[in-house]
């Protein structure tokens, strides 16, 4: 494609955008949430009062109920590219499985844990509404964000993607769907 310029060892360094008709530089390869998609519809004097947030776990506590949400790594194979596309997308936990996430957050073989059923909390650009799609949250290495496994519904394209991976353009249309 002469709509991208790769570097020596081949990766992605920088693309033009079919949207803007503009060279946007940088690795195509990570978007990242810094929050939970209701974060930005909250009044800066709601965020104050009932939400604790840090770069890796979130706590709103609003109206008698508390949501308990960390921030992990959603990954989808880039066929032919040894790199996927990886989104940080905020999940919702359990109170009992945030409760023993946070315990063993630097737990040396916290990743030998079961996975924790979570819903997703962050929309993805690219796709169509991916908010409360039901997932897996897998613990890794200590120093490691969870991955995150959406399975269900069985036919929204994210799941299809994340099983059976997607070409090079399309990972250009989602990142270019990020940027615009």
């Amino acid at each position: 494609m002469t709509n991208i310029r790769r570097g020596a060892d081949g990766q992605i360094e920088a693309f033009k955008c079919r949207t803007c008709d503009q060279w946007h530089d940088g690795p195509v390869g990570y978007l990242g949430a810094d929050a939970p998609d209701f974060v930005w519809h909250m009044s800066e004097e709601d965020r104050e009062k009932h939400l604790t947030l840090t770069s890796d776990h979130c706590v709103l506590e609003q109206d008698e109920r508390t949501d308990y949400l960390i921030c992990a790594t959603l990954e989808i194979p880039v066929i032919g590219r040894a790199q996927p596309l990886g989104f940080g997308v905020w999940t919702s936990l359990s109170e009992k499985n945030f409760e023993r996430t946070n315990a063993l957050w630097e737990t040396p073989g916290r990743e030998s844990e079961e996975p924790y059923f979570a819903w997703l909390c962050t929309r993805l650009p690219g796709y169509p509404d991916t908010m409360f799609l039901k997932t897996w949250v897998q613990t890794r290495p200590v120093g490691e964000r969870p991955s995150v496994m959406a399975f269900e519904p069985t036919d929204h394209p994210l799941v299809a993607e994340q099983r059976d991976g997607i070409t090079v353009d399309r990972l250009l249309e989602i990142v270019e769907a990020a940027f615009h």
